[in-house]
């Protein structure tokens, strides 16, 4: 009886033993793993899905897909899940469903697909406010051939291409009250995009119309794509203390818009759609010289009319705020690159500072800069119009009078009447004098 009881406690100990070494095994890596995953972040956008892993350190992991049905299979090593991955999916046009498993020693995600996508993955170090991050990009793979249009005929409505900064799981800076850059971009980017749509003879193309990642690459092809005649990017500042206020309107720096230029003049048989009006000459001569000096006037007209807006932009909000720069300044932005399309950054205003914050949030202010904005691209293509385009056949040119010139010769040289010169004019007499400025209608 003793013997038996023995025994009966020995075969109680190794059931217990054998228990809790399942149940070890089981929740080894949940339980007891040196690494987590304490966030995941989905970000539809029109060409692609970005999802981001946030991480306690820095990820151990392989990846690798499967086919039939499509499926993109991620290893992390000594890792446990934090993460619900039941609703993730429920907005992606591409990830159908999250799953997970844990399995010697690793937790695997497996993230089914509706179709077969281009795929990069890589992780990023701490940087802002973020932790260690496993990024995941899936791309549609005909996203070059679904934003291909076709050659711009004529040019009619002048196009304005904008640029909303940041997006996605990229805030840009964030103000004191917890406001995100992104979202004030956003927003007065889409006021913009209401006023200028509303303004016969331009056109408003959106960069990024929802909370998205658009790489800042593909932000300026995409604004080619769209045949655009002129990009704005929208930004609000930000410093490390609250003090700093006012908006400031940037233009690339000449040394860029060269260094841009002249990589692309190195391979101009495959580029030259990026110089401009001569694209095609520089692409076909052989001559060296006609091509550097093509792209060269291109890069020049480019960054002309870049101040010209500028300059008019900064007159509009001066007007409704505060300025930190009176001036248009240099600054070395990607999103300003490319000499063929002329281009400006307007900072809004600086969102760490506690008063500019409350106004950029503000709807009515919003409005207000749009309005700026708006106008200040307005005035300089009704003043320098495109040849034809709508501009080009309404409002008024300007003429400096010089020796010899009258009311009557003008009239006639401008193809419209001496009464209609000094009505548009508010002239009292038929006398012109030497340097005066007067408005020419357009005639077409």
């Amino acid at each position: 009886m003793y013997r038996r009881s023995l025994l009966a406690i020995a075969k109680l100990r190794v059931l217990s033993l054998l228990c809790v070494i399942a149940l070890s095994s089981l929740f080894s890596v949940s339980t007891f793993a040196a690494n987590s995953i304490d966030g995941i972040r989905v970000w539809p956008a029109p060409e692609n899905t970005r999802i981001v892993f946030d991480v306690k350190q820095k990820p151990d992991y392989k990846f690798f897909t499967l086919s039939k049905p499509d499926r993109l299979v991620i290893d992390f090593t000594d890792t446990k899940n934090t993460v619900s991955l039941r609703s993730l999916a429920v907005n992606d046009p591409r990830v159908k469903l999250f799953r997970s498993s844990v399995s010697k020693g690793k937790t695997r995600l497996v993230l089914e697909l509706t179709k077969s996508y281009q795929l990069t993955v890589f992780p990023l170090a701490p940087a802002g406010q973020y932790g260690n991050r496993l990024v995941i990009d899936l791309y549609d793979k005909n996203r070059s051939q679904k934003n291909v249009s076709k050659p711009k005929e004529s040019v009619g409505d002048i196009i304005i291409g904008i640029d909303a900064g940041h997006g996605g799981e990229d805030p840009g800076s964030i103000g004191g009250k917890g406001t995100y850059e992104k979202r004030v971009t956003l927003a007065i980017a889409k006021k913009l995009q209401k006023l200028i749509n509303n303004e016969k003879g331009m056109k408003a193309v959106m960069i990024r119309s929802g909370d998205y990642h658009v790489d800042l690459n593909r932000r300026t092809s995409l604004a080619r794509d769209k045949h655009v005649d002129f990009f704005v990017s929208i930004h609000a500042d930000a410093f490390h203390t609250p003090k700093p206020s006012g908006a400031s309107v940037w233009v690339v720096t000449k040394s860029r818009a060269e260094s841009e230029l002249s990589r692309w003049l190195l391979n101009r048989e495959k580029k030259s759609e990026l110089l401009g009006g001569g694209g095609g000459v520089i692409k076909n001569t052989s001559d060296s010289h006609l091509a550097l000096a093509l792209a060269d006037m291109s890069k020049e007209h480019s960054l002309g009319v870049s101040f010209g807006v500028a300059n008019n932009v900064i007159k509009e909000l001066e007007k409704i705020t505060t300025m930190h720069k009176k001036t248009p300044q240099n600054g070395n932005f990607a999103v300003l690159k490319s000499s063929d399309i002329p281009s400006i950054l307007v900072e809004t205003g600086f969102i760490s500072n506690h008063k500019e914050e409350q106004n950029l949030i503000w709807s009515k202010h919003q409005q207000r800069l749009a309005d700026a904005i708006h106008n200040g691209i307005k005035n300089h293509f009704m003043a320098h119009p495109l040849t034809g385009s709508y501009f080009a056949s309404v409002g008024y040119k300007k003429h400096k009078v010089r020796s010899g010139e009258s009311l009557s010769v003008l009239a006639k040289r401008y193809n419209t009447s001496m009464s209609k010169l000094i009505n548009i004019n508010g002239l009292k007499s038929n006398s012109l004098r030497i340097g005066q400025t007067l408005k020419i209608p357009r005639t077409g």
